[in-house]
């Protein structure tokens, strides 16, 4: 596909069971920006079947939206949702395209980058235009995270990029926008379904997503033992939010995966980050460094974590944890008094 013929960001919403994913709108809110640098226009491209609220992407930053509706997409399944957005790539020749880097994301934008013979630069923490000549610049962690690398794919359209949930910002919500939502129809064969989806078990669970949490009290191999992860629930208590890790309590066993940050774990954005016994290696920051607000608390005053710190403590944790619970506690008391 030619680059002087195409145009627009054009970004792939993800459902489930028909609720627009939080990455897509973050997404959105990316988009907005890029599109603003090329004075071209957003595209949010949703598939499945009585998708809700999908007008509302309009307010989220979508100029046009693209809706290929029916029975056969109400699941995602690889080949007929691939399919679709060919055919959509096809037909409107876009000049970028965002996947969200989620199981979903991660499966279909490979995919379809091999279908229409482009580019895809996977698992990205910034995209920005070069101003010389408007290529996309993807830059995502390389080598274990030990550089970060700049993608660009210049003699290919669209470029397509995947962007881990977090990283990106919304964009703040216009209720007075408007778009005009397209039905683009696509006709799914049985030759386009290679599998056959027999049963969907949703599995669920009664802790938040480390993702969605405001505040997070996260701890590293600074902590020790899961008896010292104690003293961070109940500063997680205290402040209203939950507790997350680093890869290295997660490699020991212990605390679970989901809970951790970084790299490889979850990208996240809360209120307020409290980082305890974590030194800040540059695998863990890429996945927490956008915080509104961060604390440290470390007995290595050279630690990197304080570089990202918006206020830092040195000293021992096992001490300074309590000591903040209880200054809390008397805080709540004296409020009510």
């Amino acid at each position: 596909m030619k680059r002087e013929e195409c145009n627009g960001v054009f970004v792939y919403i993800e459902q489930k069971n028909g609720d627009i994913q939080n990455v897509s709108l973050e997404l959105l809110g990316k988009a907005q920006e890029l599109a603003g640098e090329l004075k071209q226009e957003v595209t949010a491209v949703v598939i499945g079947n009585e998708v809700k609220d999908v007008e509302k992407l309009a307010h989220c930053g979508a100029d046009n939206i693209i809706y290929t509706e029916g029975e056969d997409l109400e699941l995602y399944m690889t080949e007929p949702y691939t399919k679709v957005l060919a055919e959509v790539i096809n037909a409107k020749k876009p000049e970028i395209f965002l996947f969200g880097a989620t199981a979903i994301g991660r499966d279909i934008a490979p995919r379809l980058a091999g279908r229409i013979h482009t580019g895809l630069t996977a698992d990205c923490t910034s995209l920005e235009i070069n101003e010389e000549n408007n290529d996309l610049m993807m830059t995502r962690p390389a080598f274990g995270g030990n550089i970060m690398a700049t993608i660009i794919c210049p003699d290919h359209r669209p470029q397509m990029a995947t962007v881990r949930p977090g990283v990106m910002k919304k964009a703040k919500t216009d209720t007075t926008k408007t778009a005009e939502i397209e039905k683009f129809a696509v006709e799914i064969t049985a030759a386009d379904k290679t599998y056959e989806i027999l049963e969907v078990v949703n599995e669920v669970s009664e802790k938040m997503d480390i993702q969605e949490a405001n505040i997070l009290v996260s701890g590293g191999r600074g902590v020790g033992s899961a008896e010292n992860f104690d003293k961070l629930v109940k500063l997680a208590d205290e402040l209203g939010g939950i507790v997350s890790s680093s890869r290295a309590t997660v490699d020991s066993g212990v605390m679970p995966k989901e809970v951790q940050v970084g790299q490889t774990g979850k990208t996240v954005r809360p209120d307020l980050y409290f980082a305890c016994g974590i030194s800040g290696a540059i695998q863990h920051l890429a996945g927490m460094e956008e915080s509104e607000f961060i604390v440290a608390v470390n007995k290595d005053e050279t630690a990197p974590i304080f570089d990202v710190a918006d206020l830092g403590i040195v000293g021992d944790l096992n001490k300074i944890v309590p000591a903040v619970v209880e200054e809390l506690k008397a805080a709540k008391l004296a409020k009510f008094e």
